[in-house]
């Protein structure tokens, strides 16, 4: 019995599939990290362990073959408009190796209340204790960063932080006078934009902030996890501080950053990923758009309006209702998307749900809408 348990379990392995393989996207976690051509090559050509480090004498981001140091020390700074850069294993991690460079248990960070949970997570593996800064409620959720500047008076917090956009309405706070707030109270200032960098221009410079955190998987076109880590010159020692026993290491790394397929992923991706976010007017315009068609249909678009980011949260009322008289509960919208060509809002989801416009036309948003309207008829 136990062998054959086992060869079962076995053969599952090696039939490893994609439900939604051919379908059109509209998963926020994956529309904005789909692979380009290039970067499935190099995937293939790279997936061999540790192979990017075939040439590392110590320190990956010296690497000139692959070309890992011209697009660490070159390429990714005037990306994301800072003076210096480095790879993390995720935005969680870049936000705590700041965290636990800059602050220590006791201290305070102020972040939103829109604020993605490794925020507080990453807070807490530091000792910090969390302040956020309230946003409107329902149903826009804006956050006034103006509210950040009488708490900074009242907790003398080490850090700030602002999701930007943050991950459930695809909010877009003013970064620029939190920047200035910043400056006013010579505060370090984290922007996190897992959700922005590589779908957006955004530049840490113009914002004023002292760190800018991205997401390869979730927003530059690369298998994960992999972060991006920009900052002003001034923090390079502290939080890449390096060991005292191997000079080449940095500490908040343990050594050595993203090895293998997440980073030359990245890398293929990057000319792709930095010609696109010019094109970001027709990508908000394509949300605004498909969000009004949606609301003629009965959804309520959370968040706030006109919206400014593809990803969108929608209050469906009238589906909720289709889903406590149906046999599939609230699984019957994942089915019926399914069975029309269309992966994204979460199953079991029916009261709200999220999606992302990014990686579909609208040719393709088309056909989304109508999926909708026939659903709704189905079910009338």
């Amino acid at each position: 019995m136990a062998k054959q348990i086992e060869n079962k379990s076995l053969q599952k392995l090696a039939n490893l599939r994609r439900q939604h393989k051919g379908l059109i996207n509209l998963m926020p976690l994956q529309t904005g990290g789909m692979l380009t051509d290039a970067a499935k090559e190099a995937l293939t050509e790279f997936g061999d362990g540790y192979s990017v480090c075939d040439f590392c004498q110590g320190s990956l981001c010296n690497v000139t073959n692959p070309p890992i140091r011209d697009f660490v020390q070159e390429l990714l700074p005037q990306f994301l408009g800072c003076e210096v850069a480095t790879i993390t294993h995720g935005a969680r991690e870049a936000k705590f190796m700041v965290m636990h460079s800059l602050a220590k248990p006791g201290d305070s960070i102020l972040v939103d209340a829109n604020r993605h949970y490794t925020t507080v997570v990453a807070a807490e593996r530091v000792g910090l204790h969390v302040i956020e800064v309230p946003h409107s409620g329902h149903p826009e959720f804006r956050v006034d960063v103006n509210e950040y500047a009488p708490l900074i008076k009242e907790h003398a917090p080490k850090l700030i932080l602002l999701t930007y956009p943050d991950g459930n309405y695809g909010n877009l706070p003013d970064a620029g006078r939190l920047g200035e707030i910043a400056q006013e109270y010579n505060i370090p200032y984290i922007l996190n934009g897992a959700y922005a960098v590589g779908r957006m221009p955004v530049s840490m410079e113009e914002i004023g902030a002292d760190f800018i955190i991205g997401s390869g998987h979730k927003s530059m076109a690369s298998a994960g996890p992999v972060g991006v880590l920009g900052r002003k010159k001034k923090w390079e020692e502290i939080v890449l501080r390096k060991s005292g026993k191997y000079s080449n290491k940095e500490i908040e790394l343990l050594g050595c950053t993203v090895r293998g397929v997440p980073l030359i992923t990245l890398i293929a991706s990057f000319p792709y990923v930095k010609e696109r976010v010019n094109n970001w007017g027709e990508q908000t315009s394509k949300a605004q758009w498909f969000s009004t068609e949606l609301e003629k249909l009965g959804f309520k678009q959370l968040g706030e309006k006109p919206h400014r980011h593809d990803l969108l949260h929608f209050d469906a009322p009238v589906l909720y209702e289709i889903s406590k008289r149906v046999r599939e509960r609230g699984y019957f919208l994942y089915k019926e998307l399914k069975e029309r060509g269309i992966w994204g809002p979460q199953p079991g989801m029916t009261r709200s749900f999220k999606l992302s416009t990014f990686a579909a036309d609208r040719q393709q948003l088309g056909v989304v809408i109508d999926s909708f309207k026939a659903i709704l008829n189905k079910y009338s």
